[in-house]
C-alpha cells in the first residue's frame, strides 16, 4: 500500500472511530439522548423547568386572541437557543394543555447533514432533561410506507430543530408519543403531505419547527419576517417557495400549509419577535414566530352517538311515536354540549339491510349541527325524491348514519389526469359544479366506487351531466372531509 493510500486509510479509520463513539455518545439503549442540552437550553431538569416557567409567565403578559369554538390542529414554533426564541415559543402555552394530545408529529428542517427527502429516527424514543418520549408506532409505518422516508442516522446525532422543541411540548402536554421527521432537500411537498395526512387525527398535534429570516439588520428583518408571516397567514405557497432567506423550515411550513388548506384550518399569529428583541445585537438578527392553526372541532365517538340518537328521535317523533322518557331526558342533557352549536355542514343517511333508503344533507355551514341533523333526518326519511316517505314498519329496520363536514375547498387542477391524481380515495368528499348542475358524493361512497374514474363518472351522472364530463369539460371541483358515525 503506497503512502497516499495509507494516509487515506488512516483518515478513514480515524473518522470511523470518531463516528462510532459519537453514536455511542448520542444513543443509550437505543434511546436518542439530548445533544443540545446545556447549549440551546438548560441541561438539568430543575433549571429547564424554571426557564420554561419564567418564559411562559412572560408570554402570558401579552394579548393573544384565540378563535372560539375551534380546535387546535397544528403549530409552528421556533428552535433557537431559549434566550433568543424561548419567549416566542412559550406562546404555545396559550393553546396547549396537559394531556391535550396523545401523539405529536414533529417536522423540522435539516441544518447539518445534507440529504434528500425525509429522515426518520429508528430509536425507541427521545430523552430530554424533562423525561423520556416514546416514538409512536406510526414512525415505523411511515418508514415502510414510502420511499420518501428513510433512516439517516447522522441526522439523529446532530439535528437541533426537533430536540429544542421537545421540552416545551413536554412542559405543556406532559405525556405524548412522538413521530419525528426531519425534512431534507426536496420538491415533493404534495407527496409528503399526502403521506403524512392519514396519520393526523383528533388526538394528534402537527408541529413544525422553523425560525424565520437569518442575520439581517433589525429593521430589515422585521419587514422581511412580517411579509413572510403574511404569506403564511393568507395561504400564498407559491410566493413562499420563491422567497429567499425567509425561513429555515420553509419546506416543512409548505407541507403544513398544504394540509391546512385542504382541511380549512385557519392560522393565527400568536407572537413574533427576533433575537434583537430578546438577547442579541440588532445588527444581525434571527426572526421567530409562533403560529397556531385551528380547525373545526373533532367529535368523539360518544358525541357522534348522541347525534345519531338525535336523528332517530327526530324521525320517530315525526312518525307520531315517542322515545322512552328516561332516554329522552338523557339525550336532552347530552345535547347541551356547546360543541353541537358549531355551524357545520351535515348529512343524514338511512339504510335498510345495507341498501340506501335516503340521504339528504347540507354542504355549507349556515346552521348549527343540531339544526342540520334534525332537518336532514326529516328530509332523508320523508323528502328524498328517490324514495317514498319512510313508514313506521321500515323505521324498525333502518340504520342511521350522520356525517359532519369540513368546509369545502376548491380543488385546483390542470386537466383530468391531474384531477385524478389529486383526489384522495376514502378521504375526500367531492362536489362537482357546471352551471346549475351540481352533485356530491360523501367520502363513504369510495367504498362502493373505489376507482376515481368510476367515482367521477357516477358523480357526473348524478349531476345530470354526461358520464365523461369530468374528462372533456372543465368542472368546478371542491373537496371536503367528514367525520361520520353510525349505529
Amino acid at each position: 500500500m503506497n503512502l497516499y493510500l495509507k494516509s487515506i486509510f488512516t483518515i478513514f479509520l480515524v473518522f470511523s472511530i470518531a463516528f462510532f463513539f459519537s453514536v455511542k455518545a448520542v444513543y443509550s439503549d437505543n434511546i436518542r439522548m439530548p445533544v443540545w442540552a446545556g447549549k440551546f437550553y438548560p441541561a438539568t431538569q430543575s433549571e429547564l423547568k424554571q426557564t420554561i416557567d419564567t418564559l411562559t409567565q412572560k408570554a402570558k403578559q401579552t394579548a393573544v386572541k384565540i378563535p372560539p369554538d375551534k380546535e387546535l390542529k397544528a403549530i409552528i414554533l421556533p428552535h433557537a437557543g431559549y434566550i433568543y426564541s424561548g419567549f416566542t415559543a412559550a406562546h404555545a402555552s396559550f393553546v396547549l394543555s396537559e394531556n391535550q394530545f396523545n401523539k405529536v408529529i414533529l417536522l423540522g428542517p435539516d441544518h447539518h447533514v445534507g440529504f434528500r427527502k425525509c429522515a426518520i429516527s429508528k430509536a425507541k424514543g427521545y430523552q430530554t432533561p424533562l423525561g423520556f418520549i416514546r416514538l409512536h408506532d406510526d414512525t415505523k409505518i411511515l418508514l415502510k410506507k414510502s420511499n420518501l422516508f428513510q433512516y439517516i442516522q447522522p441526522f439523529d446525532e446532530v439535528e437541533h430543530s426537533l430536540e429544542v422543541i421537545l421540552p416545551f411540548l413536554q412542559y405543556y402536554l406532559k405525556e405524548f408519543e412522538l413521530v419525528p421527521i426531519v425534512i431534507g432537500r426536496t420538491s415533493e411537498i404534495n407527496a409528503i403531505a399526502d403521506a403524512i395526512e392519514p396519520f393526523l387525527d383528533s388526538d394528534t398535534l402537527f408541529v413544525v419547527s422553523s425560525d424565520l429570516s437569518h442575520y439581517l439588520p433589525y429593521s430589515e428583518a422585521v419587514t422581511k419576517d412580517k411579509g413572510t408571516i403574511d404569506i403564511i397567514l393568507n395561504y400564498k405557497p407559491e410566493k413562499l417557495k420563491k422567497r429567499k432567506n425567509c425561513a429555515c423550515g420553509k419546506i416543512p411550513i409548505l407541507i403544513l400549509m398544504k394540509i391546512a388548506h385542504r382541511h380549512g384550518w385557519q392560522p393565527v399569529l400568536l407572537n413574533y419577535s427576533n433575537s434583537g428583541d430578546t438577547a442579541g445585537e440588532r445588527s444581525k438578527v434571527v426572526g421567530y414566530s409562533a403560529i397556531a392553526y385551528f380547525g373545526p372541532v373533532s367529535f368523539s365517538q360518544k358525541q357522534g352517538e348522541i347525534l345519531v340518537k338525535l336523528a332517530r328521535k327526530t324521525i320517530l317523533e315525526n312518525l307520531g311515536k315517542k322515545m322512552a322518557s328516561d332516554h329522552a331526558r338523557q339525550l336532552s342533557d347530552a345535547l347541551k354540549d356547546s360543541c353541537f352549536n358549531e355551524r357545520r355542514g351535515t348529512f343524514v343517511t338511512l339504510k335498510i339491510d345495507g341498501r340506501l333508503r335516503g340521504c339528504i344533507g347540507s354542504l355549507t355551514s349556515n346552521e348549527s349541527i343540531l339544526t342540520g341533523i334534525r332537518r336532514n333526518a326529516l328530509n332523508a326519511a320523508f323528502r328524498d325524491l328517490r324514495f317514498p316517505p319512510l313508514t313506521t314498519d321500515e323505521f324498525k329496520h333502518v340504520d342511521i348514519e350522520i356525517s359532519i363536514l369540513t368546509e369545502p375547498q376548491l380543488l385546483e387542477y390542470t386537466d383530468y389526469s391531474d384531477l385524478l391524481s389529486k383526489l384522495r380515495v376514502n378521504v375526500d368528499g367531492v362536489i362537482i359544479r357546471k352551471g346549475r348542475a351540481v352533485a356530491t358524493f360523501l367520502p363513504q361512497v369510495w367504498k362502493q366506487l373505489p376507482e376515481p374514474e368510476i367515482f367521477l363518472s357516477h358523480l357526473c351522472s348524478k349531476a345530470g351531466l354526461p358520464k365523461n364530463a369530468w374528462q372533456n369539460t372543465k368542472l368546478e371541483v371542491l373537496t371536503y372531509q367528514v367525520q361520520y358515525f353510525e349505529e
